[in-house]
């Protein structure tokens, strides 16, 4: 018989690998040149900048939240407990699109990495072995998923931090790129202006620095299978995101530094240009490799993630309680099964409907992070609110959001300047209309139907209790 409750065998150094899975992508390895082209260097570092204070922000609301109730599925039980039940329901279903939807991508990418060193395999038979790859992951004992995890996490972290050393030593002439005289210093920080092509493409840059960040709030979903989570979640998420700010705001410094606006937006990764420049051989198969371990390591967090929203959803009522069994692993087999499902339906929407279903739904990816990251804030501001109206005392918290209300007012505030940002950027448009759209739709589903269905459930309960006490 399968165990109806969680293995407590994540440990501090198991979340801040998995958060960083869930962070570290494609997206600083492949389109940071891109951006920096449309921004410029200096606005693309602000932008990750603000972007950073931003996830700093959200996660000293959600430290508050999940040392106090340590639980699997964490933000969406939180705005279903603090907001709205029906708030949750959504917010749930926006957090497992988003990483299902990747998944999709994720597979293509991976198959197409792994193609250019095996060309004789189709693309197709690549994508079903990374499938069954992330299964047998996924649902091996949640040490081994951890530990792949961590190795993963270690290597491409790793692989970040050598880039930012090189880089900084070919900023200031430690190390000379072919063909220069004198160390670059921040020479192409200025020659085209602070904003070169104003302040429009530096909201939008905001936005992809919110969606890069993304993912460190895993770290709060797997609480429920953290060893005394109350202890080892706060120096998890203080770890995590010192960790990302150094690299991320290295790595954009790095390349703002060493590659000239007009030729940032290169079809090949800016790593790779910029290590070809340094002389250092075999760079393109070199960041196919950590490319190549990036995106599984990406794929592997956000399965994770997923089946957890699925779990959480079925273990508080909305979705049948069946789905909420548990292996004899501990493990959410049918969370998994669906979202790997998921992953193959977003695969062949890309392939048969690139520009009608599969454009839709990567566009709610934006949209549902930034979503997400505001259910945050309102939750922790309602929860500290009620705390206190319930007798307790701001020291109880074993861990306190500082300045409170200043941090969730922030989150806030931010969260809805980028959600309405999103309206002026054309490209992203679509982003808006489809998560306001989605997410209303799931909402009238879930007060219409399901809380429906729960009170007429209570009602005849109540019944039944009734007659028997007579």
């Amino acid at each position: 018989m399968a165990k109806e409750s969680f293995t407590k065998q994540m440990q501090s150094k198991h979340l801040v690998t998995l958060s960083l899975g869930g962070v570290i992508g494609t997206g600083i390895f492949m389109s940071s040149g891109y951006l920096i082209q449309s921004a410029g260097p200096i606005g693309t570092l602000a932008a990750y900048i603000i972007g950073a204070i931003l996830v700093c922000l959200v996660m000293l609301c959600l430290g508050e939240l999940s040392v106090h109730n340590p639980t699997t599925g964490s933000f969406h039980t939180y705005a279903s407990k603090h907001i709205h039940p029906g708030v949750g329901f959504v917010v749930a279903w926006l957090y497992w699109l988003t990483w299902t939807v990747s998944l999709g991508s994720q597979l293509i990418t991976l198959a197409m990495i792994a193609n250019g060193f095996y060309q004789n395999i189709p693309v197709w038979i690549w994508c079903m072995i990374f499938i069954v790859l992330l299964a047998a992951l996924n649902l091996s004992q949640v040490k081994w998923f951890a530990a792949s995890e961590l190795v993963m996490s270690i290597i491409k972290s790793l692989a970040l931090l050598v880039f930012i050393v090189i880089g900084l030593a070919l900023v200031f002439g430690v190390i000379q790129s072919a063909g220069q005289t004198q160390p670059v210093l921040l020479s192409n920080f200025t020659k085209n202006g602070l904003l070169p092509n104003g302040i429009l493409p530096v909201i939008s840059v905001i936005l992809a620095a919110n969606f890069a960040f993304s993912g460190t709030e895993i770290i709060a979903v797997a609480a429920g299978e953290t060893k005394n989570p109350q202890k080892v979640l706060p120096g998890a998420i203080l770890k995590t995101l010192v960790i990302l700010v150094i690299l991320f705001i290295g790595a954009i410094f790095v390349i703002g530094a060493l590659l000239p606006q007009e030729s940032s937006g290169l079809t090949t990764s800016p790593f790779v240009a910029i290590l070809n420049n340094a002389g250092f051989a075999y760079a393109g198969n070199l960041m196919s490799v950590v490319l190549f371990i990036t995106v599984l390591s990406g794929a592997n967090s956000g399965v994770y993630a997923a089946s957890r929203m699925i779990w959480s959803l079925a273990n508080q009522g909305p979705l049948p309680k069946k789905l909420a069994r548990l292996n004899k692993n501990g493990l959410p087999i049918y969370g998994l099964t669906l979202t790997l499902l998921g992953g193959l339906l977003s695969l062949f929407s890309s392939i048969y409907a690139p520009g009608t279903v599969y454009l839709v739904l990567t566009s709610l990816s934006g949209f549902a992070v930034v979503s997400v990251w505001l259910s945050v804030g309102v939750a922790q501001l309602r929860f500290r609110k009620q705390f206190l109206k319930e007798g307790h005392k701001t020291s109880d918290l074993k861990y306190k959001t500082p300045f409170y209300p200043i941090v969730p007012w922030a989150v806030i505030i931010l969260c809805t300047i980028s959600l309405v940002g999103i309206g002026f950027d054309p490209e992203q448009q679509l982003s808006l209309i489809a998560g306001v759209l989605f997410s209303a739709i799931v909402f009238a589903y879930y007060y219409f139907i399901i809380q429906k269905k729960e009170t007429k459930h209570v009602k005849r309960v109540n019944q039944k209790l009734g007659k028997a006490t007579k």
